[in-house]
């Protein structure tokens, strides 16, 4: 079963890692932990607590280990559509708020310069 797992973040095989998970199992991609809801049988986005056990206590950061007594990895965790669609978000909000790379020229504005600052004033 280990052989078809893969990272859940990143899409990397996992056939090297021993089962049971170990809570702090980490991808040998990405360095992502995979005991993690996103990781588990159970995981499911659309439904209440985004978990299928009603039984099991609420996690509230999906991707961060857990101690979750159900949890189950899921062959095929990774979504190649949903996580470029989640780059590419994360790529838009990082060029409007100005995280991303430095501009060359460190003169030039941020995105969120130009839309939030005023221009600054001319000196008498």
């Amino acid at each position: 079963m280990a052989g078809h797992l893969v990272c859940w973040r990143c899409g990397v095989p996992l056939a090297g890692i021993t089962l049971p998970l170990r809570r702090r199992e980490e991808c040998p991609g990405c360095r992502a932990e995979l005991h993690v809801c996103r990781m588990c049988r159970s995981w499911a986005p659309r439904v209440a607590r985004q978990c299928r056990q009603d039984d099991a206590e609420e996690v509230r950061n999906k991707e961060q280990a857990n101690f979750c007594d159900y949890f189950s990895p899921r062959p095929g965790a990774f979504d190649a559509e949903a996580a470029a669609a989640e780059q590419q978000a994360r790529d838009r909000l990082s060029a409007l708020f100005g995280t991303g790379p430095a501009p060359a020229d460190d003169t030039a504005p941020s995105p969120a310069d130009a839309l939030f600052r005023s221009k600054p004033r001319q000196p008498d």
